[in-house]
């Protein structure tokens, strides 16, 4: 059950970053910049095509079952991503997070430029997955850094920032696919290209983390290390799971919620569901400033994203549906950069990369079967907005028994975290 997160043990494995990788000015800045350019990458190769998938359509009528298969091409890559993404973690521990990063961030441009000059439609699919198996490797690789070179309030701020990147570049990559889609579907896929740009500076700025500089600040080296913690990531990645659902709700279905209170102009559409994006920019700005400890938070900002959700079940018209998304979106602008923290503080070096894969697959997996759990709770209750409401019920008994197993902990030993006293 999501609900059951084990506590993070009292003594922190991450207590100070390593004095290798801690550097300010300019090359900070330049170090930070690529950890969220990087991050955001996976984000570009999951919405950029998505206003050309028309002309894709029109393009492939005379294939066999294109009607199914282009949306693949949309869909694909997050469901490499949510299956590779674990063996990616793997191998960062194995053969090292910059040298990993970097070559995948060279496949990535070589997978996704190639629908330029595909032909075939199996093969863009093929290319597509191809995508999503670099996209697993960048992604896992830059939450791996961004572990290694910070900890404490300084690593719930650039995991915070990553959200917030996330976030604004769906928007921005969208607006950018269907402005290069206008000149043909296939120009869009230009875009990839940028990432060779990247991988250069990426191996150029970016140190390499040592496990002896990370074991020698928090005394998690080689010669103390411990058994993986399966049960306690477990549970977060179980509770990463489904507040991956949480979290794509409402960029998922909004227009979809519009169109059934009857709003059907796009221009509407697109500047509420910018609204929510908002909001939950503004949610990860708010968990960036709080400077506490994630795993207490977690009852509260899934208490949050509940009772929007509640607020949209019962919305009557497009205004108070909005205020519910933006409501939620506070929450969810919150939930993604307390889990990974959460998650990231039962890690120590050795095991970062794989923890990292462990997460990002249950989040990337969240995210694919969002959709489907929707649609088979529309089913069910009969309307989209019914599905919603038992999703919101859902949430909000997430929080209760979050809020009662910290109770618990608490009423055991009331002492605060490391990372609380940070």
């Amino acid at each position: 059950m999501p609900g059951s997160v084990p506590p993070p043990p009292r003594t922190a494995v991450d207590a100070t970053p390593a004095s290798a990788v801690a550097v300010s000015g300019p090359a900070h800045l330049l170090r930070v910049t690529l950890l969220m350019a990087g991050s955001c990458l996976p984000i570009l190769g999951a919405v950029l095509i998505a206003p050309v998938l028309p002309k894709m359509q029109d393009h492939f009528a005379s294939v066999p079952g294109a009607k199914a298969l282009v949306p693949l091409a949309l869909t694909v890559p997050a469901l490499a991503l949510a299956l590779l993404a674990p063996f990616a973690g793997v191998i960062v521990d194995r053969v090292g997070r910059k040298r990993l990063l970097v070559m995948a961030t060279v496949l990535y441009a070589l997978f996704g430029t190639a629908p330029l000059w595909l032909e075939s439609l199996g093969g863009i699919i093929a290319s597509r997955a191809l995508v999503g198996v670099a996209e697993a490797a960048i992604m896992t690789c830059c939450t791996t850094l961004i572990g290694d070179y910070y900890s404490g309030h300084r690593r719930v701020k650039y995991l915070a920032l990553q959200t917030m990147c996330a976030s604004a570049s769906a928007t921005v990559f969208f607006v950018l696919g269907g402005a290069a889609g206008s000149a043909g579907w296939r120009v869009p896929f230009w875009v990839y290209a940028v990432s060779l740009v990247l991988a250069p500076l990426m191996a150029i700025a970016l140190p390499s983390p040592s496990a002896r500089a990370d074991g020698e600040e928090t005394g998690a080296g080689t010669e103390a290390r411990r058994s993986f913690p399966w049960r306690q990531l477990g549970g977060i990645c179980a509770l990463t799971f489904f507040g991956a659902m949480v979290f794509y709700t409402v960029p998922v279905e909004m227009s979809y919620l519009l169109d059934d209170l009857g709003v059907e102009n796009t221009g509407v559409i697109g500047l509420a569901t910018a609204i929510a994006s908002a909001a939950t920019v503004g949610g990860a700005v708010t968990f960036a400033r709080l400077k506490r400890s994630p795993d207490p938070m977690l009852p509260a900002v899934f208490a949050v994203c509940a009772v929007g959700f509640g607020v949209m079940f019962l919305a009557g018209n497009a205004p108070l549906l909005v205020i519910g998304a933006v409501v939620n979106c506070v929450g969810t602008g919150m939930l993604l950069p307390a889990l990974l923290t959460s998650a990231m503080s039962r890690l120590a070096f050795e095991d970062r990369g794989r923890g990292t894969g462990l997460w990002t697959a249950a989040f990337f997996g969240g995210e694919f079967i969002c959709p489907l759990v929707l649609l088979a709770g529309e089913s069910a209750v009969g309307t989209l907005a019914g599905a919603v409401g038992v999703l919101g019920l859902a949430a909000a008994l997430v929080a209760a028994g979050l809020w009662a197993a910290r109770r618990r902990v608490d009423a055991v030993d009331p002492r605060p975290l490391p990372e609380q006293l940070a």
